[in-house]
């Protein structure tokens, strides 16, 4: 299936069976230059894998979503920021993926973008689904990207990089403030919460 799912995208996208390899070979690069300890993040290659193998298994909507967050691994942080040459905050990121992928234009704030979509369980999270976090004393002060098997990308904090991390973590449970699914409109805007 997960071949069916990339030969599809190939079809439709000629350069996604190379950025795949690119993306596969560089993050194996990373691993070794900057080992990380895998409960905390996952992002070495085998992570990538699965990531990928979940994807093939999603919409393609989500598998769209998923690619072109993973393209975004190792960017660096920055405030403010929403392309890959300058750098991406995590609301930046988000509307990086969601413009890129979909099309679809998100407002700039985490906290703005949790009153989109409807709020999904977190037990009934898919990929492509918007996760949000209290990492700054307040409630939606962060967002990431589901990517399945309680795994999210996000960019996290000045000095990180954009990057894959478990959400079962103490760290990222403890702080876990709910979870929305954009639906697509006819537009390029997101509908408003439900």
């Amino acid at each position: 299936m997960r071949f069916h799912y990339i030969a599809r995208m190939a079809h439709s996208n000629p350069s996604l069976p190379v950025i795949t390899v690119l993306l596969t070979l560089s993050l194996t690069a990373q691993a070794q230059e900057n080992p990380l300890r895998r409960s905390d993040t996952l992002s070495g290659a085998p992570a990538v894998a699965e990531v990928r193998e979940t994807a093939s298994e999603a919409s393609p909507r989500a598998g769209e979503l998923v690619f072109k967050a993973l393209s975004a691994l190792g960017v660096h942080y920055k405030f403010g920021g929403n392309r890959p040459e300058s750098g991406f905050d995590c609301s930046g990121l988000m509307r990086y993926v969601f413009w890129e992928a979909l099309g679809l234009d998100l407002p700039r704030r985490a906290v703005e973008i949790s009153r989109l979509g409807q709020d999904i369980a977190r037990d009934q999270l898919q990929p492509g689904d918007l996760v949000f976090f209290n990492t700054l004393r307040h409630t939606f002060s962060h967002v990431g990207l589901y990517l399945g098997d309680n795994r999210f990308i996000h960019a996290p904090a000045r000095g990180g990089q954009v990057r894959i991390d478990d959400m079962s973590s103490d760290y990222w449970a403890h702080r876990f403030d709910g979870a929305r699914r954009i639906a697509i409109t006819s537009g390029t805007e997101a509908e408003n919460a439900d």
